[in-house]
């Protein structure tokens, strides 16, 4: 049963880590992952030791679960998030979101790396998402049974991106001079690219960016009632008229050329909380 799973692994997380109680939880992206040499680190835990856990399979995602403070806050960090292309389920994409929830994170602070859509974009921008869509369906974290302790059967959608946290990142990148945009981030299943047609498609629906992961955990977080704060970093351009092969080499250099800008802004959007 999907809550004795989620019980059992967070106490197993709660027994290796004993008095210490994250508030803020924090998913790091594709070629994301130096935000940890920035958190003052208690405790480590692979995710292959935990009960009930999935394991990365993707590339540059470590697969670990760090606890320990950042920003003076004490946060839990994804090391490597799991995708719905890698084969699981979307239970089990959001798994680690519904443990969260029980060690007592109130907070999800999310980042991906994704395509751009809007032509004003640029390799290594940063994006803010204010906003997203859907294109998972049919499959959907919130189908199957319903557990009342998750939340509601039908969450409001209405504010899913914090939008205080949204406008306080903004100034915190206008007074940091880093390069930052607000705008809409639509997910696919992938792990495919887009098409030029499914790029201009994305556009033509409200998409400024593209990417395959990042909206099955926040839907799940927002059941259960999390503060939401997602940034992107554009990573490739998918305009139609100018679109080149994406290779998964530049996509990580992208990603690490923008990191430090999205570890400066997910710190001090912190010392807000």
């Amino acid at each position: 049963m999907l809550l004795e799973q989620i019980e059992t692994a967070s106490q197993y997380i709660k027994d290796k880590t004993g008095q210490f109680k994250p508030e803020f939880g924090i998913i790091l992206g594709t070629g994301l992952g130096a935000l940890v040499k920035d958190i003052d680190i208690s405790f480590s835990i692979s995710y292959s030791d935990i009960p009930g856990f999935p394991v990365s399979t993707v590339e540059s995602h470590s697969g670990k679960l760090i606890f320990g403070e950042l920003s003076g806050k004490r946060v839990v960090c994804m090391q490597g998030r799991f995708h719905y292309y890698e084969g699981y389920t979307m239970q089990q994409v959001v798994f680690p979101v519904r443990v969260m929830k029980w060690l007592g994170i109130h907070t999800l602070l999310v980042s991906n790396a994704c395509g751009s859509l809007n032509p004003e974009y640029k390799i290594s921008d940063l994006m803010i998402i204010k906003d997203h869509i859907s294109l998972f369906l049919p499959q959907n974290p919130l189908t199957g049974q319903h557990f009342p302790e998750f939340g509601d059967r039908f969450p409001d959608m209405s504010e899913v991106y914090d939008n205080i946290l949204v406008e306080r990142a903004a100034d915190i990148a206008k007074a940091n001079s880093i390069t930052t945009h607000t705008g809409v981030y639509v997910s696919v299943t992938g792990p495919q690219l887009e098409t030029r047609s499914e790029y201009r498609i994305l556009r033509q629906l409200g998409g400024d960016v593209v990417g395959m992961s990042t909206v099955p955990e926040v839907i799940a977080a927002r059941q259960m009632n999390m503060r939401c704060f997602g940034l992107s970093v554009i990573t490739d351009i998918g305009i139609p008229e100018t679109l080149e092969k994406a290779e998964l080499s530049k996509i990580i250099a992208a990603a690490q050329a923008a990191e430090p800008g999205m570890t400066l802004i997910m710190k001090e959007l912190l010392t807000y909380l």
